[in-house]
């Protein structure tokens, strides 16, 4: 029997699969805006899922580890056993979420994310079987981008605790993190955190490069390119040997006492000029 599930909001679409999964999840080349609301909900509950297998197209993995609030999120559930994730090679769009050793679902995304799901035992054996031979020859799929407890944990040690909460206060507010117009990379959320804390630059770029993040150069063309476009300024701090170093600060000083939804639009308006 097939079932519409049209009328249900995407995130409760996602939640009544993980509820009915038995803890066991496989997702095969879903759309990048269905992975990235599974991660979302899967990283808020953890405890309700003991596997969840991805396999989706190389395209569709790179778009979605773009975005470091969804990144940083697969690698922590990776890192805590939750998450394997796989590539293939196969660009078809099947969308299908088998949920657990009963159910298949299929999702359309367009633009809403709607779906249909059937428990007819012929169409759920087909799946499996789809999905196990497809994931047989799957491919290794890397992540570069460090879990975010790591993330937070090692910034809060060796930033400071100030930095840390406006670094995740930056985050909160946006609703991607990619610095491709609508949103802002990790690498400027970092830079305006220590901005607003008046943090050295090579302390936070140290950080970026210790932690995984970004490397010190990529660090430093970022503070240049938010220098240039004048959101940020930077004072020179003597030390006893070698070049004085650089404290970040706002150039409108009204920033550092912001809230953070306007320091987020004035970083988006700097960059959009």
């Amino acid at each position: 029997m097939s079932t519409s599930l049209t009328g249900i909001n995407g995130d409760d679409m996602i939640r009544r699969s993980i509820d009915e999964s038995g803890g066991v999840l496989r997702l095969l080349q879903v759309s990048p805006a269905v992975l990235s609301r599974y991660v979302n909900v899967l990283s808020e509950e953890k405890d309700s899922v003991d596997e969840v297998r991805v396999l989706a197209s190389e395209s569709t993995l790179k778009d979605v580890m773009d975005d470091f609030l969804v990144a940083s999120s697969v690698s922590e559930l990776i890192e805590e056993g939750i998450l394997e994730l796989l590539s293939t090679t196969d660009e078809s769009r099947r969308s299908l979420v088998l949920v657990g050793d009963t159910d298949v679902m299929s999702f359309v995304d367009v633009g809403n994310v709607g779906a249909l799901s059937a428990d007819d035992d012929e169409i759920v054996s087909r799946a499996d079987d789809l999905f196990e031979s497809m994931w047989d020859e799957g491919n290794e799929f890397r992540i570069r981008t460090p879990p975010a407890s790591v993330v937070k944990k090692t910034l809060r040690d060796e930033i400071g605790e100030a930095t840390q909460e406006d670094f995740v206060g930056i985050l909160d507010v946006l609703e991607t993190a990619r610095g491709d117009g609508d949103g802002l990379d990790e690498i400027t959320v970092a830079l305006l955190a220590a901005a607003r804390n008046e943090v050295l630059l090579y302390d936070i770029s140290k950080w970026g490069e210790d932690s995984g993040v970004a490397s010190k150069a990529t660090f430093s063309r970022k503070k240049t390119e938010l220098e240039d476009r004048g959101l940020i300024d930077t004072e020179n701090v003597p030390i006893d040997i070698g070049r004085p170093r650089l404290r970040l600060k706002f150039s409108d000083e009204a920033l550092h006492d912001a809230p953070l939804e306007e320091l987020v639009e004035a970083a988006k308006e700097a960059l959009q000029d």
